[in-house]
């Protein structure tokens, strides 16, 4: 955290969208789409604020034993989403990167996530983790198998943070994770980076999330105690 009170890396776990449609009596898609509107919103507002990480929970590894032409519909919004970050990303200087696996992901959009990567793998004023097909446990058995094929062995825990899927940031460890949907519990995020993380949780389906409510999570955040354990 800086002399600002503010967190430098906010995780947001958008949950609810497929039951907002419901009560709205729209389809499951309609959901997402208007989750999608809500993330892009809010990436923009917290940049408007100086937080310098944005981790957004896109899709997890569960997420993929879902219908099938739901995770089609999915896979096809997140590429729509992907065209439109290039333009946000190039213009506020935000690295893009992808966190979870990369092997199931339909090809046309492991291209566009690639690319986007590359385009603004030099940027430093702001960075915007996707965490699409992400699950902790996952992430963490892909870091040991990378690390099992190398010679030297890792004995402390900023070496082994270099091989989470955060490894090489300025910022890896989550401040302030928000989950929306009433959901009290973290599903996996970020297991690794996140044991001193602050929590906060919101009623309100992710579409319904607004600036007003960034605003009052944050206003919690500045007031609490962060001790890490001393």
């Amino acid at each position: 955290m800086d002399g600002s009170g503010l967190p430098n890396h906010i995780a947001i776990i958008p949950d609810g969208n497929r039951r907002w449609a419901k009560e709205n009596n729209l389809p499951k898609l309609e959901g997402h789409r208007r989750g999608a509107e809500t993330a892009v919103r809010l990436a923009k507002y917290l940049r408007k604020l100086g937080i310098h990480t944005l981790t957004l929970w896109v899709f997890s590894t569960e997420n993929a034993s879902r219908d099938a032409a739901e995770v089609k519909n999915l896979m096809r919004l997140f590429e729509q989403y992907f065209d439109r970050l290039v333009k946000d990303a190039l213009e506020d200087n935000v690295r893009l990167v992808h966190l979870g696996r990369r092997d199931r992901l339909p090809e046309s959009l492991l291209k566009k996530i690639v690319s986007l990567e590359e385009k603004t793998r030099e940027f430093t004023d702001y960075t915007l983790n996707i965490a699409l097909d992400y699950g902790g446990r996952d992430e963490i058995l892909r870091a040991v198998s990378r690390i099992m094929n190398k010679e030297e062995r890792i004995m402390n825990e900023e070496e082994f943070g270099k091989y989470l899927d955060t490894g090489g940031q300025k910022y890896p460890d989550p401040d302030l994770i928000i989950r929306t949907s009433g959901e009290m519990r973290m599903s996996g995020l970020l297991p690794w980076q996140s044991v001193y993380s602050e929590y906060y949780f919101f009623e309100k389906y992710f579409p319904d999330l607004s600036e007003q409510d960034i605003d009052q999570a944050l206003e919690e955040y500045k007031n609490r105690k962060r001790r890490f354990g001393k």
